[in-house]
């Protein structure tokens, strides 16, 4: 049978088997039995929260292919306070590389001092997204975490810290890469 690990990232760990520049891989939280697992995506070095593990090829090519939309929800907190104009271009899409994000769910959570936290519901995994949408109209993100990934959370799993996926999340799961037109 395959196996399919939840881990609650720490900021700091590059997602990466190793590398010379880093010192920290997510590889050193798990234990030797999971060395050989590939990472379902990616999330930045700076952000922490929800990355599946898996040797299951297929489902790591159906979480991740663009064809399929997963859905990911991350909670930045960014500098001041977004309008509603600036929400209703990051929920329409703004452009990175020429190209259009597909629409996102933008909600505020609240007011952090000075700063704004907000929830990001993304149907695509683009390199540093968030960050980059964010910035596009004008907010630069100073912490982000992703709260969920296929609709599974991190309840109960402290950072730092994984857990096994059963075989019922491991089928629901491939159930919730939505094949886009």
């Amino acid at each position: 049978g395959c196996t399919t690990v939840l881990l609650h990232k720490p900021a700091g760990y590059l997602v990466s088997r190793r590398d010379p520049h880093h010192s920290r891989t997510i590889y050193e939280l798990l234990p030797r039995e999971f060395q050989q697992l590939v990472p379902v995506g990616r999330l930045d070095l700076d952000t922490e929260g929800a990355i599946l593990l898996t040797d299951d090829g297929e489902l790591v090519n159906q979480l991740t292919h663009p064809r399929y939309h997963v859905p990911k929800v991350y909670r930045p907190i960014v500098r001041g306070r977004p309008d509603e104009g600036a929400l209703d271009r990051l929920r329409g899409g703004v452009e990175i590389d020429g190209t259009m994000t597909r629409p996102a769910g933008v909600s505020v959570v609240g007011a952090r001092g000075d700063d704004t936290e907000l929830e990001m519901v993304l149907m695509e995994g683009r390199k540093r997204q968030v960050r980059r949408m964010c910035e596009a109209v004008g907010h630069r993100v100073t912490y982000l975490a992703r709260i969920q990934f296929a609709g599974l959370t991190l309840d109960g799993l402290k950072i730092g810290a994984w857990r096994e996926l059963s075989d019922e999340e491991v089928a629901s799961l491939a159930g919730k890469a939505v094949l886009g037109i």
